[in-house]
């Protein structure tokens, strides 16, 4: 690994556990995985945690790499989504794990150019909801919610926020 930035991190039993992105010395990025004891003091395990899938349907949409990992603790497992680079653009997929030791991918969640998506750590009205930021020309770098009843299909979206006018968005 040659870099890390884009962390979460979580407590998990009697440690910590920080999901980070990093890039192999390929260029490829992928997610590794950090613990402690104190929360300060962190060791990296040497093997990354989430690579790029070989199988479809991820495959074809992570090709380019998995990053900026969001964890949340919900229902007795850990759900994590991800950024899934590939020259179709970004989707953001969700995996989830039990012990931070096996990880487990289960959709695609987003069409192409979602970032940042997180899940609520709670349901709404029996819904799960994440907050996500799709990259539009009508609402570039706003914040939505969306709703799910099973974590797979999301609908119901609506804009909660959008960003002030800036230099950098003109």
């Amino acid at each position: 690994m040659e870099t890390v930035h884009n962390a979460a991190v979580v407590k998990h039993g009697d440690e910590y556990v920080m999901l980070f992105r990093s890039h192999l010395r390929t260029g490829r990025s992928i997610i590794g995985l950090a613990r402690s004891h104190d929360g300060f003091q962190f060791t990296a395990d040497p093997e990354p945690f989430l690579t790029s899938a070989r199988d479809s349907p991820f495959a074809d949409y992570e090709e380019f790499g998995v990053e900026d990992p969001r964890v949340t603790f919900l229902e007795g497992e850990y759900l994590i989504t991800y950024s899934a680079y590939s020259r179709n653009g970004v989707r953001i997929a969700l995996a989830k794990t039990k012990d931070f030791r096996q990880v487990e991918r289960i959709s695609l969640i987003t069409e192409a150019d979602y970032r940042n998506v997180v899940i609520f750590p709670e349901k709404f009205n029996g819904l799960y909801a994440r907050l996500d930021r799709p990259h539009s020309e009508i609402a570039p770098w706003s914040i939505w919610i969306s709703y799910s009843p099973d974590l797979r299909f999301w609908g119901e979206s609506q804009l909660i926020m959008r960003p002030e006018p800036y230099h950098w968005m003109k």
